[in-house]
């Protein structure tokens, strides 16, 4: 009968007897579900972490092959473009981060710029993050790529009080970077100053990571009404998903707030037993 149907044996037994799934495996598959549609940019990897906050014993495999079996695919990436303007006579600084090892909080700060499209104008973003924490500690979002936009982005680095001794700060050769009210800025601060070779966006590969991260998790899916809608949204992700929610493969799986404040726990529980 099999021969002549062109049913294998297997085929026609499960046919018989099918196999239910069982209330875990369904409890399991609401979860990645329910993770899915909340970080539809996250691959099985990111899920299982998320998974195994929440409590759940789960392999990395088993969850891969329910998310194929369910069609739970994370964005495609897209080509990136730089806005970098290197092309100026302002001073130029050498690269000392790539000679830096980190080891807390505050050493190295990276900041970078990119564009978003709107409906009916392009915006510019500029940010600076803490390249060991991956947080993002400034931001601002403008019309134009003056050299405004990155010093309104770095003067709210600067508000939340962060600077320290020896904090280095690296960029592209951009001219807003370059510029004299930033490097003011910088120096006034004791901050010293770094730049990456250009040519060579690798030199600043943790800015360019995050930039890739916002357009593919938030801009990519996000269709802005104005400025005002961008800006609101953008800054939502910023401070509430990708500093507070997203977890890194780079901190454990941890989001960056949370990765600080693990940082922090040790010196508080030692001054408290002093």
């Amino acid at each position: 009968m099999c021969q002549a149907a062109a049913v294998s044996r297997a085929g026609y037994y499960r046919f018989l007897k099918p196999i239910a799934e069982n209330v875990a495996e369904m409890e399991l598959r609401d979860a990645i579900q329910k993770l899915a549609l909340q970080m539809p940019a996250y691959g099985y990897r990111r899920i299982t972490a998320a998974l195994r906050r929440a409590d759940w014993e789960v392999n990395h495999k088993r969850v891969l092959r329910l998310m194929r079996q369910d069609n739970l695919l994370c964005l495609r990436q897209r080509a990136f473009v730089r806005t970098t303007d290197s092309n100026h006579q302002l001073r130029v600084y050498p690269n000392r981060a790539r000679d830096l090892k980190l080891n807390g909080l505050n050493q190295l700060w990276v900041a970078d710029i990119t564009y978003i499209r709107l409906q009916v104008e392009f915006v510019y973003l500029a940010v600076l993050l803490d390249a060991f924490s991956r947080r993002v500690i400034g931001w601002a979002l403008g019309r134009t790529l003056e050299a405004e936009l990155a010093l309104e982005a770095l003067r709210r680095a600067l508000a939340r009080g962060r600077v320290q001794s020896g904090l280095v700060h690296h960029s592209d050769q951009g001219v807003q970077y370059a510029s004299h009210d930033y490097v003011a800025l910088l120096s006034a601060q004791g901050i010293e100053i770094s730049m990456s070779r250009r040519g060579n966006p690798y030199d600043n590969a943790q800015a360019e990571s995050f930039m890739k991260t916002l357009k593919y998790e938030e801009v990519y899916r996000t269709e802005y009404l104005d400025f005002a809608d961008a800006r609101r949204q953008i800054g939502q992700f910023i401070e509430r998903v990708y500093n507070q929610k997203r977890l890194h493969s780079a901190l454990g799986y941890l989001p960056p707030v949370e990765f600080e404040r693990q940082l922090q726990l040790p010196m508080k529980l030692t001054v408290d037993q002093i």
